[in-house]
């Protein structure tokens, strides 16, 4: 019974992780596109593309703690089961969606050269449904 608990931790942080590897390659192929078109007419590469580019990694990390609360857990298996793939399946949703909002982030700021704090508030928006998952599920646990 306690693989099933193992098996959550490693859902936790695998799912997660999965999550970021999609939005980091979703931001970081906008990036670069963006980069080009920046290249191309003569503009300065803003370097702040970078940190939209890793944004969605963080929830790798929430998915690594999440892994070590369930694996330290004394809890039912089948609730830390579930603990691990639904909350690595959110955090890697949030994680997809934030390399998204980062992507376009990137494209918009490359274009203008404006709004960085409005976009780092909409991908923080994004980020905060990985937090709350994060943190309701610890409480749980």
């Amino acid at each position: 019974m306690m693989d099933l608990g193992m098996f959550g931790a490693a859902a936790a942080v695998g799912l997660a992780a999965a999550g970021s590897a999609l939005g980091t390659g979703a931001a970081s192929q906008a990036a670069v596109g963006s980069w080009k078109k920046c290249f191309m007419n003569d503009k300065p590469a803003p370097f702040l593309l970078m940190a939209f580019a890793g944004a969605p990694l963080t929830q790798t990390i929430y998915g690594f703690l999440l892994m070590l609360f369930i694996g330290n857990s004394d809890k039912d298996p089948f609730g830390l089961l579930g603990a691990g793939i639904f909350g690595g399946l959110a955090m890697g949703f949030s994680a997809f969606m934030q390399g998204k909002a980062a992507a376009r982030s990137s494209d918009a700021y490359a274009e203008t050269g404006k709004g960085t704090a409005n976009y780092f508030m909409v991908i923080g928006i994004v980020e905060t449904v990985a937090l709350f998952v994060m943190v309701f599920l610890l409480l749980m646990l």
